[in-house]
């Protein structure tokens, strides 16, 4: 069956390349979407689904035995008639991973009987039905859904390579979740002015795993009750990696926990406000502390120079005179620092910036900014510290992904609990990316899943078309129509079924 699948995937491939390969072509009487008669029938016997790669998801999810561990640690239904808790988690999960938005778009799967018989289930929720279940939650239960999906991912770990346990980055954040209901409970106005709830979230950096993900009311600031999540998250890394490092902004510097965190061997990299005290100290370094900071780290690759298209921006802004502030230069420096509410003396790295003023043509004048980072790290340099801390800036394309991509924090729900169940089982979606990433075979397989946006994974990897068949003791799924990807998603799946999960 795997020759045949190569066989007619190379067949395809070369069909594709002769159609698309660039070869002189005469000048064209007519465009090439040409009008054409379209009719529509509909199939008597052959039975479709246009997101064939649902198979290979709910493949991963049954050799990871994640619906046991949901059905172990949740319990919310006194009876089940006839669904499990697993029943439901899965459906609205599963609901994500095939495009939906919202809990009506839950109805794409349970009215299509083809989908239904592609997941081998007799039935699915209704929207009003899963609805009735996030109501059902409370905050116990939410957590150990949670660790239920920690469950699972912990088998996917266990099958990594030594490389990947050598380090993990725990990367903190807060957000903002914009609900334009006005009868959400625990819904509050931010500090933007902006009505809704402030979910904390905690993000593994290596594979964008969501490792935590909690509701909180919309008026909280980003790092409230974040060192109970922290040590949580802790929990499940130490065992698994040999170095832990955390990493937040000045808001998650929360001094008063550092030396617990360096008694535990944990590395930490936060942002630290600009205080005086530690402006001073920066002030009255010798200017031969001072290094220039180094922005590219990796030598660029040749390849051929082009033209530099004209800045229409930069030319309005010089046209119109607007204010404007120009980067002149960078500077690092590093000191011992002991915050007030620590034992253990740090380490500082400071960024001192020349800011020039400009206003059209003219130079209004130069001003200095500082910035700050604290670190228990002694190995790095203060230009790889700087730069390790610039790197939580892509824990916000994640974020982005979970607004945009997944809907996990579109709070749909009318209370906190409720909503934060709703975003645990929608990322769910957005991990289930990710340990597909984990278990493919091929370096570039694995890079492309981990690091590509959900929308594009959707097009990719999960909208296939594909014929449902029942075939003797096995449920085939006969792909439609070819494209590159389909060579991944085989050996994905290959692998997933030869895998031995703990």
């Amino acid at each position: 069956m795997k020759r045949r699948h190569h066989t007619i995937l190379e067949q395809c491939k070369r069909k594709l390349r002769k159609r698309l390969a660039r070869t002189p072509c005469p000048d064209q009487p007519s465009p090439v979407l040409e009008p054409v008669n379209i009719v529509y029938d509909i199939a008597e016997r052959t039975r479709a689904i246009s997101f064939g790669g649902i198979g290979l998801i709910h493949t991963m999810v049954e050799r990871l035995g994640l619906a046991q561990a949901i059905n172990a640690r949740v319990s919310l239904l006194k009876a089940h008639l006839p669904y499990f808790e697993s029943d439901h988690v899965l459906t609205l999960a599963y609901n994500v991973v095939t495009g939906g938005t919202c809990l009506d778009d839950i109805d794409r799967l349970r009215t299509s009987e083809v989908a239904l018989d592609a997941l081998s289930a007799e039935r699915l929720p209704a929207p009003t039905t899963s609805g009735d279940f996030l109501r059902r939650f409370d905050e116990a239960s939410v957590l150990e859904l949670q660790e239920a999906v920690n469950d699972a991912r912990r088998r996917v770990w266990a099958v990594q390579g030594r490389a990947f346990h050598e380090e993990a980055i725990l990367d903190a954040d807060g957000t903002v979740a914009e609900t334009l209901g006005e009868c959400k409970q625990g819904m509050e106005m931010s500090y933007k002015g902006i009505w809704g709830y402030a979910p904390l979230l905690l993000t593994l950096a290596t594979t964008n795993e969501v490792l935590s993900l909690v509701n909180r009311s919309g008026n909280h600031r980003s790092s409230f009750a974040a060192p109970e999540w922290i040590d949580r998250a802790l929990a499940l890394l130490r065992p698994q990696f040999r170095r832990v490092w955390i990493r937040g902004d000045s808001d998650f510097a929360m001094t008063e926990h550092f030396d617990r965190w360096d008694e535990q061997g944990v590395r930490f990299v936060f942002g630290h406000d600009a205080y005086q005290a530690l402006v001073t100290r920066a002030q009255h370094l010798p200017e031969q502390a001072w290094e220039g900071r180094q922005r590219k780290t990796e030598p660029q690759e040749a390849r051929p120079q082009r033209r530099r298209r004209e800045n229409v921006k930069e030319q309005i802004v010089t046209k119109r005179e607007y204010k404007r502030l120009r980067l002149v230069a960078e500077h690092v420096a590093e000191f011992d620092y002991r915050p007030v509410a620590c034992r253990t003396t740090y380490r500082v790295v400071g960024v001192r910036k020349l800011i020039r003023e400009e206003r059209g043509e003219k130079v209004l004048g130069y001003q200095t900014r500082w910035a700050f980072y604290i670190t228990n790290d002694r190995s790095k340099s203060a230009q790889q510290i700087v730069r390790f801390a610039l790197g939580r800036c892509n824990q916000e394309n994640v974020i982005a992904q979970l607004k945009s991509g997944t809907q996990a924090l579109g709070m749909p729900s009318g209370s906190l609990v409720s909503n934060w169940a709703w975003a645990v089982t929608a990322s769910l979606a957005w991990n289930l990316k990710a340990w597909l990433g984990l278990l493919a075979k091929g370096t570039a397989a694995r890079r492309d899943i981990l690091r590509c946006e959900f929308k594009r994974f959707l097009a990719t990897y999960i909208q296939i078309p594909c014929q449902i068949l029942n075939s003797g003791r096995q449920l085939l799924y006969r792909v439609l129509a070819y494209s590159p990807q389909l060579a991944s998603l085989f050996t994905a799946l290959e692998a997933i079924k030869q895998r031995t999960f703990a």
